[in-house]
C-alpha cells in the first residue's frame, strides 16, 4: 500500500519546494498535502479494475499517479554480507493524458524515484532521490519497462502474471544490477484488485503485488562489489485520490515466511493515532491461494520506538503482530534501527526487518519490509 509517496510529487510540482523548504521547516504535514490541486480529467478508482497482463504491467495515464514499487532482502551467498534495497519509480500527472502537448520538450507527467540500500553488517542506509519529466526519453513506461533516466525497471518472460524482471539502479556510491523470478503468479490486493483506503468515495486504488521473487545480481558500495541472492516484493498501483481528511499515515508490512507464506496488512492511522476500519491485508500460501485480513483479525503491538537524530520524529521500532485465525504470531524487528529517508520531501522510514515466532504450530522465521509515514508532528519539525 504505497500512497505516501505521491505527496513528494505533489510539493515538488505543485508547492514547488526548494532543497532548503523542507516540510519541517515550512510546518506541512502528510496530511496537508495529499489532496491534489484538482482530479478533474482524472479517473477515479471507484470499482473493480479488469486487469489485463502485460498491459497493466506499463502505465495508467488517465490516473493521476501511479507507482512501481520493490523492495528486497539480499545475503552474499559466500561471505557474512548483508542487505536491504529499495527501488521505487513513481509517475505523476500534472494534466489529464488526452489534453495537447504544445512541444516535444512539454511534458504532462513527472517521474521521481527512491534508491535505498541497507547495509545491515556496517548499519549504514544510503538513500537516494532523482526527478525528471517525462519528455525527451529522460524518463517513461510500457509494458515492459519503467524508466527514470539510468534507473530502470523491466517485465520479461512469456509468463506475464509471473514474470522475470530486472533492476538497474546507481547513484554514487551504490549499484544495484539484479534479475527477479517471480516464484507464484502476481495476486490482487482488496476487492478483485480494488484497495480502499478510507470510506470516503474514490479513496482507493487499483493494487496488485507479486510477493516473492528470487533474485540474484550484483551489489555495489564504492569499490567493493558482492554476489547477492535472497528475496524481493512488488507492488503496483495506481489512483488519483489519496488519504482521507481525518487520516494520518500508516503502517504497512510486506512479510515473507521461510514456510512459503506471505502476508500483507496495512494499518491506517486516524488522527490520534486509532485505527480506521478500512486497514485490511492479505495472506499468501506457498501454492498462491488469497485469504483476505481484516482490521479484526490482526493484533499489532509496539515493541519499542526509535527517534531520528536527523528530523526528530520518533518512530516505532519493533512489533509483536498475532493473527488467532492463521494461527500465527511474529515478532518483527528493524535489522537496523536508522532507515529512515531524510532526503524526501516529507521524511518517512521504510526499512528491511527479521521475523521470528511460529506459524501453525512450528518455529518461523523470515524477512519482509516496512513503511512507516506520518509520524511527524501535526506542526511539523
Amino acid at each position: 500500500m504505497r500512497l505516501f509517496l505521491l505527496v513528494l510529487l505533489l510539493l515538488l510540482v505543485a508547492v514547488q519546494l526548494t532543497p532548503r523548504s523542507t516540510p519541517e521547516r515550512s510546518g506541512l504535514n502528510i496530511t496537508s498535502v495529499l489532496a491534489p490541486p484538482s482530479n478533474e480529467g482524472f479517473t477515479q478508482a471507484t470499482t473493480p479494475h479488469p486487469f489485463q497482463f502485460p498491459q497493466d504491467h506499463g502505465p495508467h495515464r488517465s490516473y493521476r499517479q501511479e507507482w512501481w514499487y520493490v523492495t528486497g532482502n539480499l545475503a552474499n551467498p559466500h561471505g557474512p554480507e548483508r542487505f536491504g534495497y529499495q527501488l521505487t519509480l513513481f509517475r505523476l500527472g500534472m494534466t489529464p493524458a488526452l489534453l495537447p502537448r504544445p512541444s516535444a520538450w512539454a511534458a504532462r507527467e513527472i517521474h521521481l524515484g527512491h534508491l535505498a540500500l541497507s547495509d545491515l553488517n556496517t548499519g549504514q542506509f544510503y538513500h537516494f532521490q532523482k526527478m525528471a519529466r517525462v519528455a525527451l526519453d529522460l524518463a517513461g513506461a510500457d509494458a515492459t519497462r519503467v524508466w527514470l533516466e539510468d534507473w530502470s525497471l523491466n517485465f520479461k518472460g512469456d509468463n506475464p502474471t509471473q514474470p522475470q524482471l530486472a533492476i538497474t539502479a546507481a547513484h554514487t556510491p551504490i549499484q544495484l544490477q539484479l534479475a527477479l523470478q517471480a516464484q507464484k503468479p502476481l495476486i490482487l490486493q482488496g476487492e478483485r484488485g480494488l484497495s480502499r483506503k478510507s470510506a470516503q468515495s474514490g479513496a482507493a486504488s487499483h493494487y496488485y503485488s507479486i510477493t516473492r521473487l528470487a533474485t540474484t545480481g550484483t551489489v555495489t558500495i564504492g569499490a567493493q562489489e558482492w554476489p547477492v541472492q535472497g528475496t524481493s516484493w512488488l507492488d503496483r498501483e495506481w489512483s488519483t485520490s489519496a488519504l482521507a481528511p481525518d487520516q494520518s499515515g500508516w503502517d504497512w508490512f510486506a512479510l515473507q515466511l521461510d514456510d512459503g507464506w506471505e502476508v500483507m496488512f496495512y494499518r491506517m492511522r486516524r488522527h490520534g493515532q486509532e485505527d480506521d476500519p478500512a486497514s485490511q491485508g492479505i495472506l499468501v500460501s506457498p501454492e498462491g491461494r488469497t485469504i483476505p485480513v481484516q482490521r479484526p483479525m490482526w493484533q499489532q503491538q509496539e515493541l519499542g520506538y526509535w527517534e531520528s537524530p536527523v528530523s526528530g520524529i520518533r518512530y516505532p521500532s519493533g512489533w509483536r503482530i498475532r493473527m488467532a485465525e492463521a494461527d500465527l504470531e511474529l515478532t518483527v524487528t528493524p535489522r537496523i534501527p536508522n532507515q529512515e529517508l531524510t532526503n524526501a520531501a516529507i521524511r518517512y522510514w521504510e526499512g528491511a526487518v527479521a521475523l521470528a515466532g511460529t506459524h501453525r504450530g512450528q518455529k518461523i522465521t523470515g524477512v519482509g519490509y516496512v513503511e512507516l509515514t506520518g509520524y511527524a508532528p501535526a506542526s511539523g519539525r
